[in-house]
């Protein structure tokens, strides 16, 4: 795959964690050396992460344009610079309590955790898999008790009562058509997002305000909810270590994200 010619991107569109990250969660030397001579070539680059908005911050120096970033899969654009949320794409109340009911129901031990525009909601019996980003000061209660204007951007729900590998498969059972069911990590997390919010959507609009067509557009991921981006983009790369849907849907490959892949095809692409 992947062997026509290549012209030089006008926007880099980059997943973060297994993608653009090492897998210490951190961006090398030499990928931040490689963001900004990209950008000063005139290359734009936006970050497009299932990360929520409270994730974020520790990244804003390798942030480029606006500062923004398209998070929690979609949900939310982040402005990391003033550290605020400038547009949302959430779960309609109703239809989230429905949700939630509908699970209790049918997936054994199912826990829920809120991604909020201003924080986190987090239930007791929730089965964290990311304990360093848990707030001191969080007081967990049931989903049902979040406050009427609560903007919720995604939905995270996960069991430990069920093998890793059929706990999204019974969530997206169970929600139909009702909401979108992503994958974006291990540990059988299950992340719930509004009909038609995605990766791929908020890139779509963010392309769209600046006037970029999808010809003129790299995307790198590794995960299942990448997919729809990398393929709606001119050139979709997956980096060696993605999940194998991706790199089934990816139009090239590139070296893994421990190895830069991310960084070392934006220096190649200096070169076209």
């Amino acid at each position: 795959m992947g062997d026509a010619p290549l012209r030089r991107p006008r926007l880099v569109a980059t997943d973060l964690d297994g993608t653009l990250l090492r897998s210490d969660g951190l961006i090398s030397p030499r990928t931040s050396a490689a963001l900004r001579a990209a950008e000063s070539a005139g290359i734009g680059v936006v970050f497009v992460t299932a990360r929520p908005p409270r994730w974020l911050d520790p990244l804003a120096d390798a942030v480029g344009g606006d500062g923004t970033v398209i998070s929690a899969n979609g949900a939310f654009d982040y402005d990391v610079r003033t550290r605020t949320v400038v547009a949302s794409y959430p779960l309609d109340r109703a239809l989230l309590l429905e949700i939630v009911a509908d699970l209790r129901a049918a997936v054994p031990g199912i826990g829920f955790s809120a991604e909020l525009s201003g924080g986190v909601h987090t239930e007791p019996n929730y089965p964290e898999l990311h304990p360093r980003w848990v707030p001191g000061d969080l007081v967990p209660a049931p989903i049902e008790d979040l406050p009427p204007d609560a903007v919720v951007g995604k939905l995270l729900a996960r069991t430990e009562h069920l093998p890793e590998d059929e706990v999204i498969p019974r969530v997206a059972e169970v929600l139909g058509d009702r909401a979108l069911v992503q994958h974006s990590g291990t540990g059988g997390l299950a992340e719930i997002s509004a009909p038609g919010v995605t990766k791929a959507a908020g890139l779509v609009r963010w392309c769209a305000r600046a006037g970029i067509h999808p010809a003129d557009v790299w995307a790198f991921g590794d995960m299942p909810n990448d997919i729809p981006m990398l393929e709606w983009a001119g050139v979709g790369w997956a980096v060696a270590n993605a999940h194998p849907d991706a790199l089934a849907a990816a139009t090239r490959t590139c070296a893994s994200n421990d190895e830069d892949g991310v960084a070392r095809t934006l220096v190649w692409a200096l070169w076209l």
